[in-house]
Protein backbone atom coordinates (compact mmCIF):
# COMPACT_ATOMS: atom_id res chain seq x y z
CA UNK A 1 0.00 0.00 0.00
CA UNK A 2 1.23 3.59 -1.18
CA UNK A 3 1.68 6.33 1.14
CA UNK A 4 2.36 9.62 1.17
CA UNK A 5 5.32 11.62 2.67
CA UNK A 6 6.18 15.65 2.07
CA UNK A 7 9.71 16.89 1.32
CA UNK A 8 10.06 20.66 2.03
CA UNK A 9 13.29 22.63 1.53
CA UNK A 10 13.67 25.64 2.66
CA UNK A 11 16.98 28.56 2.34
CA UNK A 12 18.41 30.36 5.06
CA UNK A 13 15.94 33.67 5.05
CA UNK A 14 13.46 30.41 5.81
CA UNK A 15 11.08 30.73 2.34
CA UNK A 16 10.46 27.52 1.00
CA UNK A 17 12.04 26.37 -1.77
CA UNK A 18 10.48 23.15 -2.59
CA UNK A 19 7.25 21.45 -0.96
CA UNK A 20 6.54 18.56 -2.50
CA UNK A 21 4.28 14.84 -2.29
CA UNK A 22 6.07 11.89 -2.69
CA UNK A 23 4.56 8.35 -3.17
CA UNK A 24 6.10 5.09 -1.68
CA UNK A 25 4.88 1.81 -0.44
CA UNK A 26 7.65 1.81 2.30
CA UNK A 27 9.70 4.32 4.15
CA UNK A 28 13.09 3.52 2.66
CA UNK A 29 11.77 3.56 -0.95
CA UNK A 30 10.20 7.38 0.02
CA UNK A 31 14.05 8.56 1.89
CA UNK A 32 15.73 6.96 -1.52
CA UNK A 33 13.22 9.52 -3.64
CA UNK A 34 13.66 12.12 -1.49
CA UNK A 35 17.46 11.89 -1.37
CA UNK A 36 17.28 11.40 -4.96
CA UNK A 37 14.68 14.53 -6.02
CA UNK A 38 17.38 16.69 -3.44
CA UNK A 39 20.28 15.65 -5.92
CA UNK A 40 18.71 16.29 -9.24
CA UNK A 41 17.28 19.77 -7.59
CA UNK A 42 20.87 20.74 -6.07
CA UNK A 43 18.94 21.42 -2.66
CA UNK A 44 21.45 18.83 -0.85
CA UNK A 45 23.38 21.52 1.20
CA UNK A 46 20.04 23.27 1.78
CA UNK A 47 17.41 22.53 5.37
CA UNK A 48 15.01 20.04 4.18
CA UNK A 49 13.01 17.55 6.15
CA UNK A 50 10.54 14.37 4.67
CA UNK A 51 8.14 13.33 6.68
CA UNK A 52 5.44 11.01 6.54
CA UNK A 53 1.48 11.35 6.63
CA UNK A 54 1.36 11.21 10.54
CA UNK A 55 4.76 13.40 10.89
CA UNK A 56 7.46 11.05 11.31
CA UNK A 57 10.56 12.13 10.19
CA UNK A 58 12.59 10.47 7.59
CA UNK A 59 15.25 12.56 6.87
CA UNK A 60 16.51 16.01 8.22
CA UNK A 61 19.45 18.62 7.41
CA UNK A 62 19.41 22.12 9.37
Amino acid sequence: MEKTYFLTVFDRSGETLLNEKITADSDKKAKELGRHRLMEQQYTKHSHRLVDQAGKLLLFER
